[in-house]
C-alpha cells in the first residue's frame, strides 16, 4: 500500500485534488473532516476546546462555533498552537485507525488530505507527497468571492500557513493549482498514471 501525503495553500484546489484521487480509486483521509470529528458535541476534543477557550466558542445547540473560534485562533498565534495540540493528536489516532482498516481491505492508495502537513511536520510520513499551489492573490480572491471571507480574514488565513516555497520544498510533485478545475484534474490524471496501478 502506497501512502500519500496531499497538502496546499487554503484555496489552492487541494479539494479538487481529492475528489479526483478519490474518483481514480485512491482511500483518501481528509484530516480536514476528522477534525470536525473530534470536536462533535459531546467529545473529549471538545470539552478541551471549551476548557481553553472558554464557552464562547460554543453555538447555543453545544456545537463548535467555528467562525467564533477563527476569530481568535487566526489573531492569534499562541491561540492557534494551543487549537493545533489538542486536535491534532485526535485527528492522528483517528487516521491511524481509517489507513489501517483501508489496509485490511487492501487498498492499494491511501491518501492522506492534510492542510497543515507541512507545518505538523508530517512530511516523513508518507512515500511521496503531493502538493497544489496557486498565487496569494488568486487564493485570496478564491476566499473573498468563492467562500464568503472579508479581505483582512482572507490575508489572515494565507499568514497562517507556511507560504508555497516551503510546501514546494517538501513535495515530490507539485501540482499547479492557478488554472482551470480541468487542467488540475488532468495534472492529478498524469501523476496517477505513473503509479503503474
Amino acid at each position: 500500500m502506497r501512502r500519500i501525503g496531499l497538502t496546499g495553500g487554503i484555496a489552492a484546489g487541494k479539494s479538487t485534488v481529492s475528489q479526483r484521487l478519490l474518483h481514480l480509486g485512491a482511500t483518501v483521509i481528509d484530516h480536514d473532516k476528522l477534525a470536525r470529528e473530534v470536536v462533535a458535541p459531546g467529545t473529549p476534543g471538545l470539552e478541551s476546546i471549551t476548557l481553553r477557550f472558554g464557552g464562547d466558542v460554543l453555538t447555543n445547540d453545544g456545537e463548535l462555533d467555528r467562525p467564533a473560534l477563527a476569530a481568535i485562533v487566526f489573531n492569534d498565534p499562541d491561540a492557534l498552537t494551543d487549537l493545533n495540540a489538542i486536535v491534532h493528536p485526535l485527528v492522528l489516532d483517528l487516521a491511524a485507525q481509517l489507513e489501517s482498516r483501508a489496509a485490511r481491505a487492501g487498498a492499494a492508495v491511501v491518501v492522506h488530505d492534510i492542510p497543515l502537513l507541512i507545518e505538523t511536520g508530517q512530511r516523513a510520513d508518507f512515500d511521496q507527497l503531493l502538493v497544489v499551489c496557486a498565487p496569494a492573490d488568486l487564493r485570496i480572491s478564491r476566499l473573498v468571492e468563492g467562500r464568503g471571507l472579508s479581505l483582512p480574514e482572507a490575508r489572515r488565513r494565507i499568514a497562517s500557513q507556511v507560504d508555497d516555497e516551503v510546501r514546494e520544498a517538501a513535495a515530490d510533485v507539485v501540482f499547479d493549482g492557478s488554472g482551470s478545475v480541468e487542467h488540475l484534474q488532468e495534472q492529478v490524471d498524469s501523476w496517477w498514471r505513473t503509479l503503474n496501478l
